[in-house]
């Protein structure tokens, strides 16, 4: 007979189970009987034969919208009443506000919502109110909130978004780094240059991330230009796609992608880890994030980072110890940057070696999950 209590995970579309907590439903499941709920498609799916966890498809929109909203509302209270949960745990906004609040209804006793990047400090009028009020009500109705790291935090307790208790798993970060995974040892730098077309004295920048103007874009392809003019051994790799529809980049940042033969955007990789190990720097210049993945990677491949003062970004990064931090928006300060690590070999070499240690130290995948192991099992012995 199986004695584990039971604990839901929810969130709005399955890549975010599948992608974001890769590896970690597996081991809850030693200790829980573990259930994924998202919408259904093939990520939901990877889900349930990579980590061997139930899982149950309830369609939630990401957009608002009235009447589906309700309607999955209902789903996921009907489903939470039968299976009885002694634990529901949401990581995305709209699937926290509707299965947070199903789950109250539902009798759950323990709901828990983990907030990564806000949306609403960067959104203004109405809009922003909506956000703020949604919010509001997901916290009313849920007995434990988690802030993906500091910055949340910080923007939780401004906004006034709810008074209660708000604890940071670890030093942030909801799944960690697999070190096994991201590990440079396993590439040769040299070896990836040549099969990439690459020479052994270029000084390689690399992006990684969705190419629209919120992740700073535009100011990183007029830097770029300006500090390859006089070094012609300066390339840039951007790893991603555009999104025309939603926060699209300035059709004359497009134009300079294309014309410049220094810049090679290789579109969206199933696999970065090669990409970053022939690079040497990571290149951030984001205007918002929670805690960004992506940064933590680059950090484990043993890549100094140069990162916006944003929230995330200047938890991860610190400045002059594994990376350099310039304010978001400023081209100078992004110049600067890219010019001091490539000109001060001693700084570049202290950053290298900083890197991946940080990662370790702080955000190692096994020390997050058990921290989380701990919190639950805390929290059901209160």
């Amino acid at each position: 007979m199986n004695c584990k209590p039971k604990l839901i995970r929810t969130s709005t579309v399955a890549m975010s189970l599948d992608i974001l907590l890769k590896g970690q439903l597996a081991f809850l499941n030693q200790y829980y009987t573990i259930i994924a709920v998202s919408g259904k498609d093939d990520h939901l799916k990877n889900v349930e034969i990579r980590e061997k966890v139930q899982i149950k498809s309830i369609k939630i929109e990401r957009k608002i919208s009235p009447l589906k909203d309700l309607v999955s509302l209902f789903r996921l209270y009907i489903y939470f009443k039968n299976q009885k949960p002694k634990i529901v745990h949401s990581i995305t906004p709209k699937a926290g506000l509707l299965s947070i609040i199903a789950a109250f209804f539902a009798g759950v006793p323990i709901r828990i919502h983990t907030f990564t990047g806000l949306i609403f400090p960067y959104k203004k009028g109405i809009f922003q109110a909506l956000l703020i009020t949604m919010d509001k009500i997901l916290c009313k109705f849920a007995t434990h909130i988690i802030p993906e790291g500091q910055g949340v935090k910080n923007d939780l307790i401004k906004f006034k978004i709810t008074k209660k208790p708000l604890e940071i798993i670890g030093n942030g970060n909801v799944n960690g780094i697999d070190l096994e995974y991201f590990n440079p040892n396993l590439y040769n730098k040299f070896e990836l240059r040549e099969k990439y077309s690459y020479d052994k004295n270029d000084f390689v920048f690399i992006f990684v991330g969705r190419l629209v103007a919120d992740k700073g874009i535009n100011e990183l392809i007029n830097t770029f230009e300006k500090v390859s003019v006089n070094s012609p051994n300066f390339k840039l790799i951007l790893v991603g796609t555009f999104e025309p529809k939603l926060d699209p980049i300035k059709p004359e940042t497009i134009l300079k992608i294309n014309q410049n033969k220094n810049i090679n955007h290789v579109g969206y990789q199933a696999d970065i880890r090669p990409l970053l190990a022939l690079a040497d720097v990571f290149v951030f210049p984001s205007y918002r994030e929670g805690f960004p993945n992506v940064v933590l990677q680059a950090g484990a491949m043993n890549l100094p980072c140069i990162v916006t003062n944003i929230s995330g970004c200047n938890e991860i990064i610190s400045d002059h110890k594994n990376g350099l931090i310039v304010e978001p928006k400023n081209e100078i300060d992004l110049e600067n940057s890219m010019l001091k690590l490539y000109n001060n070999t001693e700084l570049f070499k202290t950053f290298q070696t900083n890197s991946r240690k940080n990662i370790t130290e702080k955000y190692n995948q096994f020390t997050i999950w058990n921290a989380l192991l701990q919190k639950y099992k805390a929290i059901e012995n209160i």
